[in-house]
């Protein structure tokens, strides 16, 4: 199974073990939206919550031992709803970063 794979496997059943297995220790998300470095610990817990987006029509467009790329839609509890194209820079077998951008859909 890819690593992405188990990523968002991981993160559906919220299992912080296997999601922490994941990720390497220096792990942090860059948001383009804002420029903004979430760490790892910040986004388990926000995955990890009640409040943590649906995720759906999740596919993994490319993926080898040192990227990986992704695209899915997101809803969120006040409604909102966002398409997410996802880049993961992997090393050593762990995701090291990875980067999003989004374009909200109107409802």
């Amino acid at each position: 199974m890819s690593l992405i794979q188990k990523l968002y496997n991981a993160q559906e059943n919220k299992d912080l073990d296997k999601y922490n297995e994941i990720l390497s220790e220096d792990y942090y998300w860059l948001k383009h939206s804002t420029g903004e470095h979430v760490s790892k610990e910040e986004l388990s817990k926000w995955f990890m919550s009640d409040q943590a987006p649906k995720t759906e029509n999740y596919r993994i467009i490319y993926e080898n031992e040192e990227i990986g790329v992704a695209h899915f839609f997101v809803s969120f509890e006040d409604g909102s709803k966002q398409a997410v194209m996802a880049v993961y820079i992997i090393k050593d077998g762990k995701i090291i970063r990875s980067e999003t951008g989004a374009t909200n859909i109107p409802k």
